[in-house]
């Protein structure tokens, strides 16, 4: 019985002890969430399924939820910086008692949505130096970017204006593209702009229902019709106005007939610009001219929630055309005359390829009125596994994979082959000038895709050419193509190289090194010292050390070609064709020769101190200002 009467004691102590910790769990969130039940967000997002919905409607619907409740999210987020001075939240546990309290909310206004199918864990926001270039505080915030008179300007204020959201996005992608330049490993940078702009910059704060429609990416409801004594009081007040309104009409008439000869002629000009940016694409592949409203329509006015990334040269939306199709809709930013050859140059290259290892092109579309401008918008297939880059670099990337050896031996094999067929299946050859990790795009099969073709560039009869305006990114860029602006098919090899060792070690192109010789270490020259050390295997991926029996022969045989492919020299390079027969096994690859010092080494140093040639002495690193970071 005494035994009995002990069990029961330790059982309702376990209870209680139990209880208690719950208790102190709801109460570590730092966040009031009351604003869930009076925030007027369009819940019918969240309530829109039916029994009798297909599984691509229910996948739609669950999704833009989930961009809805994201959203709702970050308003509290949004007020926690505010009050704090601190970006997310203090810990794991504080984070875990938000979403409690959140889905809280969530069930009590009837919302059967589970929150936790919204994000990747509950440490997704947990304060961490990782999240975005070692930003936690508002002070870290000011100690990274500094001045950011654009966000200031532009996303303060009511921002209910299709124009003034537009450029408070824009002012946003600009702090983004900073940031994330400056540390490529970041993946909060987006969001931490979101929420520096709604709680910090905006002077009604994320509460409010403009601001948290334009910056946090919440669909608000619909509002409600109005009263009859509204109404009849609304129309006593447009006659009135209309009396008066049409009293100054009279008065201004001929203005608006001279207005009318000058808008007529802009109008014109408006037309001549879509005209003459058609006639210089040739409508011959199958890729089709979207009419705006298309587009607009598919990616649900070009929102936020559609939002997937940004390029050097766009936006990237996520869109459904009419007939269920998923497309990746590119806006372009740059509105200039070079730009629109960039564009006109992107559709005419890709609108004349076919390759199963080719990005190809749905369509492309082309606007312009007086109050937007010229817009021009290029529409790809979506690839739903993103790019190769967030599979070697991002593990916190909604997309990311831990790549096996065959998957990635498969990757290099497909980049080869979109290459080869650029190179030497068309006539003239076209250069990419752009090959690098995240141009390269996994399909729903983990196939890759070379993608983005604004810098590419036709040959002239197989000859080398000399470039005016040097293009590409660090690291991935020819040394010859870089210093003397000299393109040659070769220019894409070396770059093509740089892919391989990436893949193989994942590695970074360019990464630090501290110590005695601080600098950047270029991955070709790390990959060539374990080589000739007798250190090949420390090249590959620990990842791949790990899967335990592996073809250690072919995997050096893949190092080795991507070495001699990368090497400095253009002539000790192969061409992409060889280099596949290389790879496959098909030719030998020769014997590699030794690679000039690193440009971070004394003797380069000791040379380049007094120069202002086109290499940094202290730093190894190219100053053309026209390469991107």
């Amino acid at each position: 019985m005494r035994k009995q009467r002990s069990l029961l004691s330790s059982i309702i102590g376990l209870y209680l002890l139990s209880s208690l910790s719950h208790l102190a769990a709801s109460s570590l969130c730092p966040i009031d969430f009351n604003y869930v039940n009076t925030f007027p967000w369009d819940i019918s997002d969240c309530t829109a399924a039916t029994a009798t919905a297909t599984a691509t409607a229910t996948a739609v619907t669950t999704e833009n939820c989930c961009s809805s409740l994201r959203g709702l999210f970050r308003i509290g987020l949004a007020t926690h910086l505010k009050k704090t001075k601190t970006f997310y939240l203090p810990s794991p546990q504080s984070s875990l008692s938000c979403i409690s309290d959140f889905q809280s909310r969530l069930s009590s206004i009837s919302v059967a949505q589970s929150f936790s199918t919204c994000h990747s864990s509950p440490d997704e926001f947990v304060a961490s130096p990782s999240n975005c270039d070692g930003i936690v505080t508002l002070s870290d915030w000011g100690d990274v970017i500094g001045h950011t008179g654009g966000l200031e300007t532009f996303c303060d204020g009511d921002l209910s204006g299709f124009l003034r959201c537009r450029s408070c996005l824009e002012a946003r992608m600009e702090v983004n593209s900073r940031l994330v330049s400056s540390s490529r490993n970041s993946t909060k940078c987006l969001a931490f702009t979101a929420l520096y702009a709604a709680g910090i910059v905006n002077g009604f704060g994320p509460g409010d229902a403009r601001t948290a429609e334009c910056i946090l990416g919440i669909s608000l409801s619909k509002p409600k019709s109005e009263s009859r004594s509204k109404k009849k009081m609304k129309n006593t007040v447009f006659a009135i106005s209309g009396a008066l309104i049409g009293t100054l009409v009279v008065l201004g008439v001929i203005l608006i007939y001279k207005r009318y000869v000058i808008k007529k002629k802009e109008a014109q000009l408006h037309r001549d610009y879509v005209r003459n940016v058609k006639a210089r694409v040739l409508p011959n592949t199958g890729a089709k001219w979207f009419g705006i409203a298309e587009l607009d329509i598919a990616t649900n006015g070009f929102s936020q929630q559609n939002f997937i990334g940004e390029g050097g040269f766009g936006i990237v939306y996520k869109g459904t055309l009419t007939d269920g199709t998923v497309v990746a809709v590119k806006k372009m930013t740059s509105f200039n005359a070079e730009a629109d050859d960039d564009f006109v140059n992107e559709a005419e290259i890709i609108s004349q390829i076919r390759h199963r290892n080719l990005l190809p092109l749905r369509g492309f579309c082309a606007t312009s009125d007086p109050i937007n401008g010229n817009e021009r918008y290029l529409v790809y297939d979506y690839m739903p596994n993103g790019s190769l880059h967030d599979h070697i670099f991002d593990q916190r990337a909604s997309t990311y994979q831990r790549l096996s050896w065959p998957r990635r031996k498969s990757i290099i094999l497909d980049v080869a082959k979109g290459l080869c067929y650029l190179h030497n299946g068309i006539k003239p050859a076209i250069f990419h000038r752009d090959i690098k990790a995240t141009n390269i795009l996994l399909d729903s099969n983990m196939k890759a895709l070379v993608a983005d073709f604004g810098l590419a560039k036709q040959s002239r009869d197989g000859q080398s050419q000399m470039a005016t305006r040097v293009a590409g990114t660090y690291g991935y860029v020819a040394p010859e193509y870089a210093l003397y602006g000299k393109l040659t098919e070769k220019s894409d090899v070396y770059s093509f190289g740089i892919i391989v060792l990436e893949i193989m070690s994942g590695r970074n192109v360019l990464e630090e090194v501290k110590g005695a010789n601080p600098g950047m270490v270029l991955i070709a020259d790390w990959a060539w010292e374990m080589v000739k050390s007798g250190r090949i295997e420390e090249v590959f991926d620990d990842f791949m050390r790990e899967e335990g029996t592996l073809p250690k022969g072919v995997m050096a045989r893949f190092v080795r070609v991507g070495l001699v492919c990368a090497h400095a020299m253009v002539a000790l390079r192969p061409t992409i064709s060889e280099a596949l027969k290389m790879l496959e096994g098909d030719i030998d690859i020769p014997r590699l020769v030794d690679r000039p010092p690193p440009l971070g080494h004394e003797s380069f140093r000791s040379s380049f101190r007094h120069s202002n040639g086109l290499w940094s002495s202290s730093e190894g690193s190219m100053a053309n200002s026209s390469l991107k970071n």
